[in-house]
């Protein structure tokens, strides 16, 4: 689904990702884990089409630069770490620029559209909030409904920039069990960016570790959360303990 060549994103002459290679295939979720500035978010916005690049990106066997903005946009969906949210619009509106690269540039929404909205409004538990401004929501409340918004795209890609960061621990399972559900039922390919190492090898089928804009270690959660790994490129200790379900939890030591 998501082919990424020799994939090289500079800002001036430093190089935020570097000579980035992976194969994502279809219906698969992969997590890009690392510390900060390792060139996570920068990786997203090129397969988005946000910011440009050297090397290859291919999505759905298309090169993405030989797509307009409108069908890379029903390609991919992307939801940022920072969305614009216009204080005065409602969530129900909010919710309907998703459907935007499915609606004609002089039509209007459709039954359809509308209906679809009304669903993913009430599965995050925000349907309640339909009329109310994005003003009046919390943090939590607008990290779901940006989500909303995303999955209205019904892009068989999704792209997630620390998708969970304002929710408390409750909410944030809820929100990636949501997105494992869809993924499931629109065979979607999710690639997602966390901080949470815990919840990134609970749901993520495959991470890539990025360090410095490289990819330098890759595959099934068990194989990159080993805490020799971790404590080399994230600067501190770490314990990796095995539950009882076999979850893996990576657990901070404390420098005594």
């Amino acid at each position: 689904m998501i082919r990424l060549e020799d994939v090289t994103v500079r800002y001036g002459a430093q190089a935020a990702v570097a000579g980035v290679d992976e194969d994502i295939a279809p219906g698969e979720w992969v997590g890009l884990i690392g510390p900060n500035g390792a060139g996570k978010t920068t990786l997203l916005k090129a397969v988005a089409g946000l910011v440009a690049h050297q090397g290859a990106i291919a999505v759905d066997g298309v090169r993405s630069t030989a797509l307009t903005p409108r069908q890379l946009a029903r390609l991919v969906a992307y939801v940022p770490q920072h969305p614009e949210l216009p204080p005065d619009m409602s969530v129900g509106a909010y919710v309907l620029l998703g459907r935007t690269p499915h609606i004609g540039y002089f039509g209007i929404e459709s039954d359809r559209d509308r209906a679809l909205c009304t669903t993913l409004l009430e599965s995050l538990g925000l349907a309640a909030m339909s009329a109310r401004p994005l003003a009046t929501l919390s943090g939590g409340e607008l990290q779901r409904l940006v989500l909303a918004r995303a999955l209205a795209q019904e892009a068989p890609v999704l792209l997630l920039d620390e998708p969970t960061s304002a929710l408390d621990l409750g909410r944030r399972v809820e929100a990636l069990e949501l997105v494992d559900a869809v993924r499931a039922e629109r065979a979607l390919t999710v690639v997602s960016a966390m901080h949470d190492l815990t919840l990134a090898g609970q749901f993520a089928d495959r991470l890539v570790l990025m360090v410095g804009g490289r990819s330098v270690a890759g595959g099934k959660p068990e194989e990159v959360l080993v805490e020799e790994v971790l404590g080399d490129h994230f600067g501190t200790a770490v314990r990796v303990v095995r539950t009882e379900d076999g979850d893996l939890v990576v657990v901070p030591r404390r420098a005594r």
